[in-house]
């Protein structure tokens, strides 16, 4: 197999799940809104056919496998979903070609053993601070593809983070109605926050480890539920200087995203996944190592371009047809081996 491209998009499901059952406590869909969401999902299949598509809020696997044969890719594609999800729960979930997929599936829901969120201050002004959470909202999906045996087997992580909703509070043992309740949409936000960095964190460690002195390409995609410019963003990429023109790089553990990549081929930003009152955001994010960076000394797949399906954010907002609060991303690469990088 000696594929010259491959196409890798993330997808927000908005609570795919078989109809009539429970989600969040709430009632599920009936039969006419299943229909829709399984008719939209398969025509995001085949709007913007990709090689690997990787999914959020998933919350059961027939659903998926339904939307798959629908679009006419079940005979090509392996569902990665964890055995017998059927409903009770959303998960990080993906739909792969067969011919490129390497080895078996694993969901993390703990953070790595090593990782500590505490503080005694870093000066004399400064509180002592321990956040005790030690594990993902949403289990991270790590799998490997190996789109062509010219290359070596590329690290792929779903990943979706706690949303920027206020956590409610009002069921907390503490609460005090007369004290909280005009307090509670700030509380909410800063643990909502909190949870959210503790998750880019956990898995920026469990990256670092994968990275640090390899050339062990790795890309990271999905719903981080936040900005690109976030110190959530920061996290996860560590911040790397995007080079132009001729400069050549690439940072051992740092990652690149696609949405810059795609800014410096374009005349202006009109990249947004999200729409939340009037506010334009992106909030699903694909990211790179400097195996698919195409500045990088190590390049081993070059940046061919990044397409997004929004529309339907206007002419749906209400998503009475079926669709999803959140744009659908795709990036496309190339095979371009930097001279002397290493390609397996």
């Amino acid at each position: 197999m000696a594929r010259e491209r491959f196409t890798i998009a993330t997808f927000n499901l908005r609570n795919l799940n078989e109809p009539g059952l429970d989600m969040y406590g709430r009632d599920g869909w009936t039969a006419d809104e299943y229909g829709e969401k399984i008719a939209f999902t398969a025509r995001m299949f085949k709007i913007l056919p990709s090689d690997v598509w990787a999914f959020q809020e998933l919350w059961h696997a027939a659903s998926l496998d339904r939307a798959l044969a629908d679009a006419g890719l079940s005979a090509d594609y392996t569902a990665l979903v964890p055995d017998a999800h059927a409903g009770g729960m959303i998960v990080c979930a993906a739909a792969v070609r067969k011919e490129i997929l390497v080895g078996e599936p694993e969901w993390i829901s703990r953070f790595p053993e090593g990782l500590v969120l505490s503080s005694g201050g870093d000066d004399p002004q400064t509180e002592k601070i321990f956040i005790s959470l030690s594990s993902f909202s949403r289990p991270v999906l790590h799998f490997r593809i190996q789109p062509s045996d010219r290359a070596t087997p590329i690290h792929v992580y779903v990943c979706h983070f706690k949303s920027k909703g206020p956590t409610r509070i009002f069921r907390e043992p503490w609460y005090q109605r007369d004290v909280h309740s005009k307090h509670s949409e700030a509380i909410g936000g800063a643990l909502s926050t909190i949870r959210r960095t503790a998750e880019a964190t956990a898995l920026r460690f469990m990256l670092t480890e994968r990275m640090k002195g390899t050339d062990e390409p790795v890309i990271v995609l999905g719903d981080i539920n936040d900005g690109t410019l976030s110190n959530t963003m920061n996290i996860l990429t560590g911040q790397p200087r995007f080079l132009v023109g001729e400069s050549r790089g690439g940072g051992d553990i740092d990652l690149y995203t696609a949405q810059t990549l795609q800014e410096y081929r374009s005349t202006r930003d009109v990249y947004y996944t999200h729409i939340f009152n009037n506010n334009y955001e992106s909030l699903d994010q694909l990211l790179v190592s400097r195996e698919l960076y195409d500045n990088s000394r190590n390049r081993v797949w070059a940046f061919d371009g990044l397409d997004i399906v929004n529309d339907h954010l206007h002419y749906d907002p209400k998503h009475e047809q079926g669709t999803s609060d959140h744009g659908v991303v795709r990036v496309t690469f190339k095979l371009d081996p930097a001279r002397g990088a290493e390609t397996g």
